[in-house]
């Protein structure tokens, strides 16, 4: 009987201390979930309250299943008033999902020019690559997108950097049939680059 007992209570102490532990593991994880909740349901007021908290890194919270951060969500609704919100509070646009995309690669893919413009104004770093090794310039090039293809290469993006199969966006667009107006964007780029050496030295 006294064995009993003993055992009893011990089983309701590690109940206890198990009880005590897993509301401080979900809070824990619940703060990054209901932050990218508020960010879908476009709650200006709880993702500003949550990112004023001191000493926040709330901002950067990827969801866990697909690796997503607030800046991938936003740029798929094609939102450039949050993306510029969220950058201003500290939003990293070089952070990839699980399959090695960014925020950048989203806009290039939905042909959302403003949303490229506001991102690499942020630091989106140009010339970044997927799971496949294709940079944004390939993607713009894949959709036959002349307006896109001219902001990124004036933002710098190199045109023969090459993906995993060992094609650049050059090589892309001079495969293509009937695409003369994306051949003359990197004509251009390249003259004015030429020039640009030019009158630098």
């Amino acid at each position: 009987m006294a064995r009993a007992l003993v055992r009893r209570a011990g089983w309701v102490s590690v109940a206890m201390a198990l009880a005590l532990a897993v509301p401080a593991s979900a809070q824990f994880f619940s703060e990054g979930y209901n932050f990218l909740k508020s960010v879908r349901e476009r709650d200006g007021d709880a993702v500003t309250n949550s990112l004023n908290e001191p000493g926040s890194t709330l901002v950067n919270s990827r969801d866990v299943s697909t690796g997503q951060t607030a800046l991938h969500i936003v740029t798929e609704r094609r939102d450039a008033v949050w993306i510029r919100f969220l950058t201003s509070k500290g939003a990293n646009p070089n952070i990839a999902d699980k399959n090695g995309v960014t925020p950048l690669m989203v806009a290039v893919n939905l042909g959302f020019a403003e949303g490229v413009d506001a991102l690499m104004a942020a630091g989106a770093r140009v010339d970044v690559t997927n799971a496949a090794g294709e940079t944004p310039l390939i993607s713009a090039v894949h959709r036959r997108d002349p307006a896109l293809l001219r902001l990124l290469l004036a933002k710098g993006a190199n045109p023969d950097r090459t993906d995993n199969s060992g094609r650049s966006a050059r090589d892309y667009a001079t495969l293509m049939q009937g695409n003369t107006q994306i051949l003359a964007e990197f004509t251009r780029a390249d003259e004015e680059r030429k020039n640009k050496g030019a009158s630098e030295s």
